[in-house]
């Protein structure tokens, strides 16, 4: 996404428009009820809006990243002893769960290399669930990725979980459990802005360092992950930062969900229909398997439905730690298993990658040298 300068009238202008129609948006999805309505509706409106030909909207990254350290924040504060003692117990199912779903990406992505005309390795790519930032930086550093293809089938996937896991969660299928896990996370009473003084100013230090130190060290998602990581070890050392009132992690929604909602281009594409269609059914087989194997999770676990599906839906972690503590998930499983996940994939998948791509590049080679000799 294009960088934002302060100076440039025409991008002011063109953030100026995108802030009113995510406001808009907002707006909207929460008059209508619609769940998580600050993530969705600015996502919905900047996506319909971003459509129009003569339309050119920003969002400025830095804003992004502000929302994702007030979420990142706001999920350490939920981490505890019991929790990261919960954690470890729950090792041998993360890696046996994760190893599934790598599993099915990697049967799913062969299928569509051979009903979609996408190469093997540019498939696989665009169907592992990880970092959309870290993936994109894997595929161009990989010769032969083809990273427009990757990085829509990874933004498509994003928006189809964001919008449709609500959906489902709030369905009958889920309704059962719907409140198992809230009081592991939740109090009654609701956080007040004036509770936040005067804590928070160190929270935010802490924060804030925690991020750009996450940077340094290229960790998925630093923004996010450096202050849940910061926020969580101070807690547990004994110094317990304030619970955010709902109107800030609206606002914190509010900035991820611009950012998210101008992500998609699929006018970068050759094929833009045929494409489309393979993402859609790629995020669908994803969702429904991850659906699958969270209800094996929760016949092993004392978790609900809710924690277990969102542990391991293929979304982003911020984005599921964001509908987890919408809807009275236990937050810190949720960012658990998905932590893991991307911790999983960042180790594995790349050599998986490299050796595919070798093979396919091996496999043209002769093909070619069979075709010279004819």
């Amino acid at each position: 996404m294009k960088k934002w300068d302060l100076n440039d009238a025409s991008q002011t202008i063109q953030f100026s428009a995108a802030l009113l129609t995510a406001f808009i948006g907002g707006g909207l999805f929460s008059l209508i009820r619609f769940p998580i309505p600050w993530l969705l509706g600015p996502m919905a409106a900047l996506l319909i809006a971003s459509r129009f030909k003569n339309v050119k909207l920003i969002w400025p990254v830095s804003i992004r990243n502000t929302g994702l350290i007030i979420v990142g924040y706001s999920i350490g504060i939920s981490f505890t002893k019991s929790s990261l003692s919960d954690m470890i117990s729950h090792l041998p199912s993360m890696l046996i769960l994760t190893a599934l779903i790598v599993l099915v990406c990697a049967c799913s992505a062969f299928v569509m290399s051979k009903y979609s005309g996408i190469d093997y390795p540019t498939s696989l790519t665009s169907s592992i669930p990880g970092g959309l930032s870290q993936i994109v930086v894997f595929a161009e550093e990989m010769k032969g990725i083809d990273i427009t293809t990757v990085t829509f089938f990874h933004v498509t996937r994003v928006i189809m979980v964001v919008f449709l896991v609500p959906l489902l969660i709030i369905s009958p299928l889920f309704a059962a459990n719907r409140t198992n896990d809230s009081s592991k996370i939740m109090d009654n009473v609701i956080p007040e802005w004036s509770d936040l003084f005067p804590l928070i100013f160190l929270f935010a230090l802490i924060c804030f360092l925690a991020a750009k130190i996450g940077k340094i060290f290229k960790l998925p998602a630093p923004y996010f992950l450096g202050p849940v990581i910061a926020v969580a070890a101070v807690g547990l050392f004994g110094l317990q930062g304030p619970p955010l009132p709902p109107s800030l992690l609206d606002i914190s929604q509010f900035m991820v969900g611009g950012y998210i909602g101008l992500l998609l281009e699929p006018e970068q594409l050759d094929n833009k229909r045929k494409t489309l269609f393979f993402a859609l059914m790629n995020g669908l087989i994803l969702i429904c398997a991850t659906m699958f194997f969270s209800f094996l999770l929760t016949q092993y676990y004392d978790l609900s439905t809710i924690t277990g599906f969102l542990s391991l839906a293929p979304g982003g972690m911020d984005q599921m730690g964001i509908i987890a503590q919408e809807v009275n998930a236990d937050v810190s499983t949720v960012t658990s298993y998905q932590l893991f996940r991307m911790a999983f994939i960042y180790a594995a998948v790349p050599p998986l990658l490299r050796l595919v791509l070798k093979l396919s590049l091996r496999k043209k080679d002769k093909n070619s040298n069979v075709k010279t000799k004819c």
